[in-house]
């Protein structure tokens, strides 16, 4: 994998501090902690959520409640993990009161944050993970039910996959083929297959 140089990381760092004292919206002012990235960064492979949920703002990282351990054992099927193989971010770096959708203005105050971290890194592939993550990245409506596990074009000549959100998955249990949990697994190998090929 190929990690971050000293001065990428450098660069992420400036990134997060101007983000922690962000005041360009009102969700500044109700968030516990500023929720800025997990993960390793590298140049690789990158995850993009939707928004902190009440565990994360607690914590600081993203994807560290239920559906982030969802998210981790999803990972671990195929032999990826936080630590290693991928960096972790979100549209909107503070948590919307009571977890509701981001709003248009805060996923826009929000987006030279989101920018400047794909940027920096240029990941070769973006796992665009849940509908808000989607809808920020791909101009499009169409559900993620409809799009999910297929390859776009994205910035700096990545490949950008919608995926289900774990909490989504969380909420429909079936693994029956053709269930979005049995999608999700098709669509994690597909990734990986795609993610072995660029070593």
């Amino acid at each position: 994998m190929t990690k971050a140089s000293d001065k990428e990381l450098a660069q992420l760092e400036a990134v997060k501090q101007k983000c922690l004292t962000c005041t360009k919206c009102e969700l500044g002012k109700t968030k516990t902690n500023t929720v800025f990235s997990a993960g390793i960064p590298n140049h690789k492979m990158m995850l993009i959520g939707e928004a902190p949920g009440f565990y994360e703002d607690q914590k600081g990282e993203p994807f560290v409640g239920k559906a982030g351990q969802l998210l981790d054992k999803i990972l671990a099927s195929v032999g990826f993990s936080r630590q290693e193989h991928l960096y972790i971010c979100n549209t909107l770096k503070c948590r919307p009161p009571e977890n509701r959708d981001p709003l248009p203005e805060e996923k826009e105050a929000c987006r030279e944050y989101l920018d400047a971290q794909i940027e920096i890194l240029k990941p070769k592939i973006i796992l665009l993970c849940g509908r808000v993550a989607v809808q920020s990245m791909l101009n499009t409506n169409q559900g993620i039910s409809k799009i999910r596990g297929k390859w776009f074009e994205g910035p700096n000549f990545s490949k950008m996959m919608p995926i289900y959100h774990p909490s989504y998955l969380l909420r429909n249990d079936s693994r029956e083929k053709g269930s979005p949990k049995w999608q999700m697994w098709q669509d994690i190998q597909e990734i990986k297959k795609v993610y072995d090929q660029m070593d």
